[in-house]
């Protein structure tokens, strides 16, 4: 054996070791976020779900009483004052959480930002309450200012608390929305009592009364139909309770006798309070009671989810690390018997290595896996030049459909390795001289992303992109156009157009998906203008991905809230790298592509015409060379555009 094949054994074994350390820690990331997911929504629970409710409650209570004392134009009671106490108790656990540093909820940022906004709400309570000691605060604007701290309160449940997508996850859902439907209620008793207190059921406040009512019977219903089996039977008991057919009863009275002269006729005080006290305290009560039987259900499968990320994690680095070791022990034996004393002959030996070689260490396994990422990414080059040759010949169209399938999976492998390259520091082999119409690039993209038939794209693009930068803004609009595939529906169209600006262009990227809160958007925002150096934060690498191309390529990113309701992505290209040309506009007349929706119009994809109509493109007529209509990304050493051929 000879240090040649040594070398290649070593080769081929290092690229096993990649492929195995990949897979392992795709694996342990996989189950390890399902178990932090989960340690997290117990922790927030914990610490704060509980402190969370008792503050609610108290806020309620104390909203009612201040509502009660205002109405009756008396001073601060005994009940007043133990009311305040017992919502002081709640708000300084709440001052507790947000100043705590839980492990578990190092993924919880933004449920941190809620709770502390929740405690500078808290702490203008005061302010609330010493103008109505005084005075000087209205029945109306009082009760509007504890809806709004309670508000606040609801609003620290995000989707942290349930990202863990299981039956826990679900359950805990249900859970908030069935408090928010007794949240209700209690607005409607703040209502109703003041109004019995005074003896008077003003012109605003049956309006008010009006909507608290039916929007307080459609969300029981609804959250209702979110609750577990036992749930769902217990709320159904409560439905059909004399203390809740009585208080249906009351409500009726008072929308019936709402336009009369007397709107309180035949409503007591006492009758109130027995059927609206009885309620909102079993309504607690099947609260706590579904939220405690679904952690319940949970532990079981909690306790199987742990033991699976710890034999994944744990014992997956165990087999990966006594693998290393034996091809370490292997490489070091083959490398003893050629150097050692048996050797029958001297075997050749390497050539020196030129200055400025790749160093030993951890620098040379980097080098070597970039090594062999380019020549895979040769490899990629020589397949995609095949496929288009044989696409390009005449065959059946359900050939043409299985060569094209095998083009685009291969164009998104291309991509993968190229973003592994740019993500290591290094630059891809693929790289342009002269401008490319960024039409073109955008057509590129879109061919690096799965569903790509969902992506319209505006017919007029003015513009051509510097050479040096085409690779890296081809793999950043591919970032952001699958982000919006991902998270959009699969029956909605992800838009892609262009812009002009005073400082060069802009390509907007818009989906019709849920949309961002505003916290996740200045978190993504941040991201893109500071993309950390250390790799990407958990759960971000897709944004990442993006900050580290725009930041290699001079492009800005930003996300803002769409006219439509989704997120807007914008690429901003400065007026460096795009000069404003002629050829921006899809050929007039040529037949749609297939791989491409057919044209049709989109409020979102402005163009000279207002059509919205697709970019369309033309048959090739031979695999000889580019031809005449082919683009610019056609004619270069790696096609990215094929998508934009018509395959027949």
């Amino acid at each position: 054996m000879t240090h040649s094949d040594v070398r290649l054994i070593r080769t081929r074994l290092a690229v096993l070791a990649a492929v195995l350390i990949t897979l392992w820690s795709y694996a342990a990331y996989v189950s390890s976020q399902d178990a932090v997911d989960l340690l997290r929504v117990r922790a927030l629970a914990d610490t704060l779900g509980q402190p969370i409710d008792r503050l609610i409650l108290s806020l309620q209570t104390e909203r009612r009483i201040t509502a009660e004392t205002i109405a009756g134009a008396g001073g601060t009671t005994p009940e007043l004052v133990g009311a305040r106490d017992a919502t002081d108790r709640a708000a300084a656990e709440i001052r507790e959480f947000t100043k705590g540093r839980d492990l578990r909820l190092l993924t919880a940022g933004a449920v941190r930002d809620r709770a502390g906004e929740l405690v500078r709400r808290l702490d203008g309570l005061g302010t609330t309450r010493s103008r109505m000691d005084t005075g000087r605060l209205g029945l109306a604007a009082a009760i509007d200012g504890y809806d709004e701290v309670v508000d606040v309160a609801f609003r620290v449940y995000g989707p942290e608390w349930g990202a863990y997508e299981s039956g826990l996850a679900a359950d805990t859902r249900a859970v908030i929305a069935l408090a928010r439907a007794r949240e209700l209620l209690a607005r409607e008793d703040t209502v109703v009592s003041a109004a019995l207190t005074g003896a008077r059921l003003g012109a605003d406040e049956r309006r008010r009364l009006t909507a608290l009512v039916g929007v307080q019977r459609y969300a029981n219903a609804e959250a209702a139909a979110g609750l577990p089996s036992d749930g769902r039977a217990e709320q159904q008991r409560l439905a059909t309770s004399p203390a809740f057919t009585a208080l249906l009863a009351l409500e009726d009275r008072l929308l019936l006798q709402s336009g009369t002269g007397n709107a309180l006729a035949g409503v007591t005080v006492g009758d109130w309070r027995a059927a609206a006290d009885t309620t909102l305290g079993a309504l607690q009560t099947l609260v706590t009671g579904t939220a405690r039987s679904s952690v319940e259900r949970a532990t079981p499968g909690a306790a199987v989810l742990i033991a699976r990320t710890g034999a994944v994690v744990g014992l997956g680095l165990i087999v990966v690390l006594v693998l290393l070791l034996s091809w370490a022990g292997t490489i070091r034996r083959l490398t003893e018997e050629l150097t050692g004393p048996k050797a029958a002959a001297p075997a050749p030996q390497d050539p020196p290595a030129p200055p400025g070689a790749a160093p030993s260490g951890g620098a040379a396994e980097r080098e070597l896996f970039l090594g062999l990422t380019r020549r895979n990414q040769v490899l990629l080059r020589d397949q995609l030049s095949l496929l288009d040759g044989m696409q390009r010949r005449e065959r059946s169209t359900e050939e043409t459909g299985e060569l094209f399938q095998l083009d685009h999976l291969t164009t998104r492998i291309r991509r993968n390795v190229e973003k592994l390259i740019t993500l290591a520091g290094a630059t891809p082999a693929r790289r342009w001289r002269r401008p490319v119409p960024l039409l073109d690039v955008a057509r590129g993209a879109v061919a690096e992303v799965p569903d790509y038939h969902r992506v319209l794209i505006a017919p007029h693009w003015p513009w051509s992109l510097a050479g040096p930068a085409v690779t890296d803004v081809i793999h950043l609009l591919a970032e952001l156009i699958e982000n919006a595939l991902v998270f959009s529906g699969a029956d909605t169209t992800v838009r892609v157009s262009g812009e002009h600006r005073p400082q060069g262009c802009a390509v907007v990227v818009v989906d019709d998906g849920p949309g961002l809160d505003a916290a996740t958007l200045a978190e993504a925002n941040h991201l893109f203008g500071n993309p950390p150096p250390d790799g990407p934060p958990a759960g971000l690498t897709g944004w990442y991905a993006a900050a580290v191309l725009a930041g290699r390529c001079g492009a800005h990113v930003s996300l803002r809230p769409s006219r439509r309701g989704g997120t807007a992505a914008i690429v901003l290209l400065p007026a460096r790298l795009v000069t404003v040309t002629d050829t921006g506009r899809a050929p007039a007349g040529a037949p749609p592509d297939t791989p491409y929706p057919p044209a049709r119009t989109d409020t979102d994809l402005p163009g000279p015409s207002g059509d919205g109509a697709l970019p369309t493109r033309v048959r090739q007529p031979g695999p000889t060379g580019p031809a005449p209509g082919r683009t610019s990304l056609d004619t270069v050493e790696m096609p990215v555009a094929r998508t934009a051929r018509r395959h027949q």
